[in-house]
């Protein structure tokens, strides 16, 4: 196994090596690359976010970043961490930490100078990987580059003593086995896990939310997914996400047709119906959008089959929009479980195809002589039927015409 990323592209990077530099003439091999930059590397995975461990204090590298002309903010400094931007690429920088106490969903920590206990209070030992200046591999725990190679996601130390540092690690366990795991669950870490589910009660809500699209954004979630309700973590967290079976069936489309994971469309399929959307969107304080979005995808005011006529397929996507249209199209496509080119085509069309603006406006109306009030829009959706109806001509002087049509027949 490969102990260097000297290759790596962002580590070579210029914003990379300038902010590296400029910690290190502060204090030598004070400062690693640490968690996702290295075990993403090293297992062949796309790189987004690069975080830094130093030894240095958040005052500290606030006060090199600034001489070096860079921008410090002190985004999570009650943690030590510092988001220190180069040339608008950003880096989160975090002082060395040792857990202090903990209470299950957050810990008290103090400042440390040892790479040692700032990587025992980490999760899992792929996660605790701390590469230097030159690219050399650390790895304190003693498993993290064999965990990249076998694909194995181990806890750290004790299993249960880690999950009850915080609890949001047992739903964490799930999405790392989802995105990085080549093998069986670590049995250990799953047993611990079991133990120790009830402390998923005491989350917020938002946690809980965001590692559930984290995980279901794996290209493959299902398996985590099933562990996840076999040891009763997901009726746990998420009870409303039930529909298993459409769930599935989504995911091995996707899989069959090589098509794009959405986790909304995912989170949409687990629902049973639109009252089980609200719910969800209540319990778990969604966003608008999304709670929208998830409505919108388990409605059944327009029926969705694979068969739909061009002008019956545009007539949908108008009334309910790109995106729950296409959303709509997915979950029928799991449900009638085949592999049909007209299923495909809908999602092809719903990703093409942009409705055109209703070419009627409020003052035309009222120019054809109907009095300002009600009847504006009375006019204006009877002519809006009418043109849908014709497959949206895009032709203004027949509009008017039809308005014209319209009003007299309110005279």
């Amino acid at each position: 196994m490969n102990t260097s990323i000297t290759h790596a592209t962002w580590l070579k990077a210029a914003e990379t090596q300038k902010l590296i530099a400029a910690l290190e003439t502060a204090r030598a091999d004070g400062s690693r690359f640490v968690g996702g930059c290295v075990r993403n590397t090293l297992m062949g995975r796309e790189v987004d976010d690069i975080d830094i461990a130093t030894q240095l204090t958040p005052d500290r590298v606030t006060n090199i970043a600034t001489k070096a002309g860079f921008a410090a903010h002190p985004t999570g400094i009650e943690h030590g961490t510092v988001t220190v931007v180069v040339n608008s690429k950003p880096f989160e920088v975090t002082t060395l930490r040792r857990d202090v106490s903990t209470d299950g969903r957050r810990a008290t920590v103090a400042f440390t100078e040892a790479w040692e206990e700032d990587a025992q209070r980490r999760d899992f030992r792929m996660n605790a990987l701390y590469a230097d200046a030159t690219g050399a591999i650390h790895d304190p725990t003693g498993g993290g580059i064999e965990d990249t190679r076998t694909g194995r996601v181990i806890f750290i130390g004790d299993a249960h003593m880690r999950i009850k540092e915080d609890y949001l690690r047992i739903l964490r366990f799930f999405r790392f086995n989802a995105w990085y795991a080549r093998g069986p669950v670590d049995p250990i870490g799953l047993h611990a896990c079991a133990d120790l589910v009830a402390g998923l009660d005491t989350l917020s809500v938002e946690r809980v939310w965001k590692e559930t699209k984290k995980l279901l954004s794996a290209p493959d979630p299902r398996a985590s997914w099933e562990g996840m309700s076999a040891i009763a973590a997901r009726a746990r967290a998420l009870p409303e996400l039930s529909n298993e079976a459409r769930l599935d069936a989504l995911c091995t489309l996707e899989a069959d047709l090589m098509l794009n994971p959405d986790p909304m469309t995912r989170v949409a399929a687990a629902l049973t119906d639109q009252q089980s959307a609200k719910t969800l969107a209540n319990r778990l304080k969604l966003s608008n959008e999304e709670r929208d979005r998830l409505v919108a995808a388990l409605g059944d005011d327009v029926k969705i089959t694979s068969f739909l006529s061009m002008r019956e397929m545009r007539r949908a996507i108008y009334k309910l929009g790109n995106e729950a249209f296409r959303d709509r199209v997915m979950l029928a496509w799991a449900k009638a479980g085949d592999k049909g080119q007209q299923w495909r085509a809908l999602v092809a069309h719903a990703q093409m195809w942009t409705p055109p603006k209703m070419p009627l406006t409020g003052d035309e109306v009222m120019a054809a002589g109907v009095p300002a009030g009600p009847k504006v829009g009375v006019v204006m959706r009877e002519v809006e039927d009418w043109w849908i109806d014709a497959d949206f001509p895009d032709d203004k002087l027949s509009v008017i015409e039809r308005l014209k049509a319209v009003a007299q027949g309110l005279a």
